[in-house]
């Protein structure tokens, strides 16, 4: 006689996140579009060559976003001028840079600068992944094995498999300690998890 069993298993892994996430910008004003956008297109150009003065290379830096708007007066009636912005994505794969680079963006941009966000992430999550279903498809094991024995059977071959989910580590807003300036600032990495589900068919004999 030969039956099935199903059972599901979950598993997961951790790992300390081992790059940087830096979203920074420039936003200018001008009277006029052409200046705006001037003014905007030189000082990213100053972010992102100080970026690679800092260890960045250049596949770690990318252009998200540029653009123009008008500026209104008070009244919010009239045209009183024209705001230009550009954003980069800043790869940091050493975080004790972090500081110092922000440093450095705010010496090339001056107060146009904007920072939109610091995340921590992982620049390869398959090994994280490849032992998150390992332990899942041991926790589905272990439980087959177990209601097995409990019916009296004997655990057989595995028929269907199915991966279920898994779930790659998502970037995370990354925890800032400040001391006297920007060049001291320090960023926790913490961990990242990874989480993976399986659903298995044995068969019973």
């Amino acid at each position: 006689m030969t039956d099935h069993l199903e059972t599901s298993g979950r598993g997961r892994a951790t790992g300390v996140p081992d790059v940087v996430r830096l979203q920074a910008g420039v936003r200018c004003d001008a009277d006029d579009v052409s200046g705006a956008l001037a003014d905007a297109g030189q000082r990213a150009s100053a972010l992102a060559q100080a970026a690679r003065d800092h260890g960045v290379a250049d596949r770690d830096l990318r252009t998200t976003g540029t653009g123009v708007q008008p500026r209104y007066d008070k009244d919010g009636t009239a045209v009183a001028g024209y705001t230009a912005y550009q954003s980069l994505s800043v790869t940091v794969r050493d975080r004790e840079r972090v500081g110092a680079l922000i440093e450095a963006f705010a010496g090339a941009a001056g107060n146009a600068l904007t920072i939109e966000g610091i995340s921590l992430d992982v620049a390869d999550p398959e090994p994280l992944l490849t032992a998150a279903r390992e332990a899942a498809f041991a926790d589905a094991r272990t439980k087959a094995e177990q209601y097995a024995a409990l019916a009296g059977r004997e655990l057989g071959k595995v028929v269907e498999l199915s991966d279920v989910e898994a779930g790659a580590p998502q970037p995370r807003f990354a925890r800032m300690a400040f001391a006297s300036g920007a060049a001291d600032m320090s960023v926790e990495a913490g961990e990242h998890t990874v989480t993976a589900t399986v659903a298995v068919r044995w068969e019973l004999s």
